[in-house]
């Protein structure tokens, strides 16, 4: 019988790979993303453990054993999904990897953008320890109100950490039940009122068509003098034109972005020149502990679905109602 065979584009920890060795498939790692070097390499795999490289229908069609794309994480907007759903592939996600890791990066970028540590580091580091009294004001997490846009996995991890900081926890997501939010000791709010109240925002939603520009010009506006808002989610929820106005002008406090609209940033983009805001290289689910779970999990994914359905965590699936 012929062994599976599985593509891994991208570099992942090396547990992933050893369990499907260990399961007798066999596997390739690939390093070159050029479409052409790609339709020649994967026009005969079963499954495909995927980074961040794009597969678009141009790839796609030349695919003609792909039964599953396993991503590394759980945005998904790499992949062409219309083309999966049309021809019932397979596309999962590792749901419960990263939301521990990204819920701490939030709570990182509250932190430094509210206790000024690096202006204090430089401070003491310069030899002017005596003029801490010149350092801008800084201030408590604790009692201060704290937005969180969508409440799925990682939106739950985040609140828990802010219950511990003793926070007041409001969160918008329609599409989740009032009582679930309630039930996490979370206040459900609507979007404009909870902006207007918090003193921290951070946003954990899929981009699509109506999470693009999600937060734009008038809902910065509506935001306090003294909010920070972070985005660990994707770039383009929030709009990079408008934020950048707000924080040059000095409208909200400071900001926190680990993705962005186009990634790499380009070299001369215009965050890079302001000083109320915190940038990271979309590394928030990228802590070793997590590493090690997303690599497992899509390779789980791969296996569960080839060759044991019953085991197979079914909410990975995202195109689940197309196969």
């Amino acid at each position: 019988m012929n062994k599976f065979k599985i593509a891994i584009l991208g570099l992942v920890h090396q547990k992933g790979l050893d369990f499907l060795k260990e399961k007798g498939f066999e596997i390739f790692e690939v390093k070159n993303f050029e479409p052409k070097f790609l339709r020649e390499k994967l026009e005969l795999v079963d499954g495909i453990l995927l980074r961040t490289s794009k597969l678009d229908e141009s790839i796609l069609k030349h695919c003609h054993k792909l039964k599953i794309i396993s991503r590394h994480g759980v945005g998904y907007d790499n992949v062409d999904a219309d083309y999966l759903n049309k021809k019932k592939i397979a596309l999962g996600i590792t749901s419960t990897s990263n939301a521990v890791s990204v819920a701490e990066h939030v709570l990182a970028f509250f932190i430094q953008l509210t206790k000024n540590l690096s202006l204090s580091d430089s401070l003491v580091r310069n030899g002017n320890f005596k003029r801490k009294s010149e350092l801008p004001d800084f201030f408590e997490l604790y009692n201060k109100n704290v937005l969180i846009f969508g409440f799925g996995r990682i939106g739950k991890e985040v609140a828990k950490r802010c219950h511990g900081f003793d926070m007041k926890v409001y969160v918008h997501d329609p599409f989740i039940d009032e009582s679930l939010i309630k039930k996490f000791n979370c206040m459900p709010i609507d979007k404009e009122q909870g902006l207007s109240l918090a003193d921290y925002i951070t946003v954990h939603l899929p981009l699509n068509i109506n999470t693009k520009n999600f937060i734009s010009k008038h809902e910065l506006n509506i935001m306090k003098k003294s909010s920070i808002i972070v985005n660990t989610s994707r770039g383009g929820i929030v709009n990079e034109v408008d934020l950048h106005h707000t924080l040059v002008s000095k409208k909200i406090r400071g900001c926190g972005m680990d993705v962005f609209e186009t990634e790499p940033p380009e070299p001369n983009h215009p965050f890079f020149k302001l000083d109320n805001i915190i940038l990271t290289p979309h590394n928030a689910a990228l802590t070793l502990e997590c590493r090690k779970r997303m690599s497992l999990e899509a390779a789980e994914n791969i296996y569960y679905f080839l060759k044991d359905r019953n085991g197979l965590n079914k909410d990975n699936l995202v195109n689940l109602n197309y196969l």
